[in-house]
């Protein structure tokens, strides 16, 4: 297993690579780059991409003897747009502004917002919890809700509760995330008829003087919308989950076997089949967190007003914002790949027949 963890780990340094550079390069042909966003504040415009046909902070060609501009620059100092071209590093060829980098993602230094005046790493830890915080939530509710539920539905296959149940389920899994969470803000967030939960923020302007109850009562009284809203798909995905992967293991020999011994359905259902038919399901618990974690987060945070990750990936692609994109793709990436390798860890922890060096092999 040893050999194996290794290999994976080191597997995770070509395809990081590989995920920078694809989104590197892809940024050189992104219209309006944070310098056009400096010159279109400056000048108050509100549009950077009035005019724009070229991006990722390249200069553009325009006809007469104003020279290499940037576009809605005519009005400023061509030294003061030299300036900025050397602040931001426009002034590197690019392939040495990507080898540079990766070289101080290397050693940990994913450089400073451009527009925040914080470093990249201070901001994704101030950020962090909210989303940590709502992807840890909704995915523990996904599974205590998705197992009893799928199991339910496995012994009762074909029953008018697991009829009735499946299209509930199918209903909520076509639902997009965004329109559930709009519709819950409309329902009971004072949109149009109840006003029973916030309508923004994680915690309320007076948190700090409240006493400890009062603290975590304020907390789940903002997360209790968010989190069913995020968790609605990945509940509706691990219940079918859990119901099939029951319904395989209630169809081998061995609980026959069980069953033909005299065991009673509960003893045969959960002493037997409960331990193998949730292998697949516990162990992809890192999984569905980071799914749950990144895939949610962007619009949930947005229309919540929660000041997360996703919010922040958001608004530093808006801006163009290329430290806070880079260094949180990267350590996005990062997460996700030793979470892969977290999930096949916990295939061998839940059954510790599963060799993986073998099955290479």
């Amino acid at each position: 297993m040893g050999a194996y963890i290794l290999r994976r780990l080191l597997l995770i340094i070509p395809t990081l690579f590989g995920i920078m550079v694809v989104n590197f390069i892809l940024t050189q042909f992104v219209p309006g780059g944070p310098i056009e966003q400096v010159i279109a504040r400056m000048e108050g415009s509100g549009d950077v991409f009035s005019g724009i046909s070229g991006g990722g902070g390249q200069p553009m060609e325009f006809e007469g003897g104003g020279g290499t501009e940037y576009a809605g620059a005519r009005g400023l100092p061509p030294e003061f747009i030299a300036e900025l071209e050397r602040e931001f590093g426009f002034d590197k060829p690019p392939l040495e502004r990507f080898f540079t980098m990766i070289w101080n993602y290397m050693r940990l230094d994913f450089g400073e917002s451009y527009f925040r005046s914080i470093s990249v790493i201070d901001l994704v830890l101030e950020k962090m919890p909210v989303s940590i915080s709502l992807g840890l939530w909704s995915t523990v509710i996904a599974y205590l809700v998705s197992i009893p539920l799928g199991i339910r539905k496995a012994v009762r296959d074909g029953s008018s509760f697991d009829t009735w149940t499946s299209a509930l389920i199918v209903v909520a899994y076509a639902i997009p995330g965004f329109l559930f969470a709009i519709l819950l803000l409309v329902l009971f967030a004072g949109g149009s008829y109840l006003q029973i939960f916030p309508l923004r923020g994680l915690t309320s302007d007076n948190f700090e003087q409240l006493s400890l109850l009062g603290k975590i009562g304020d907390y789940l009284w903002h997360i209790a919308l968010p989190v069913i809203a995020s968790t609605i798909s990945a509940f509706a995905t691990l219940t079918l989950l859990t119901k099939n992967s029951f319904l395989d293991e209630i169809k081998k020999q061995y609980v026959t076997t069980a069953r033909a011994k005299g065991l009673k359905e509960s003893q045969v259902l959960y002493g037997h089949v409960f331990r193998n038919a949730m292998l697949i399901i516990i162990a992809g618990f890192p999984s569905v967190f980071i799914g749950v974690f990144f895939t949610g987060s962007i619009i949930i945070e947005t229309i919540f007003s929660l000041d997360g990750l996703g919010r922040l990936g958001f608004e530093a692609a808006v801006a163009r914002d290329y430290p806070v994109i880079f260094g949180t793709l990267f350590v996005f990436s990062l997460m996700t790949l030793v979470v892969g390798i977290l999930a096949d860890l916990m295939y061998v922890f839940v059954d510790p027949r599963i060799d993986f060096e073998t099955r290479e092999g």
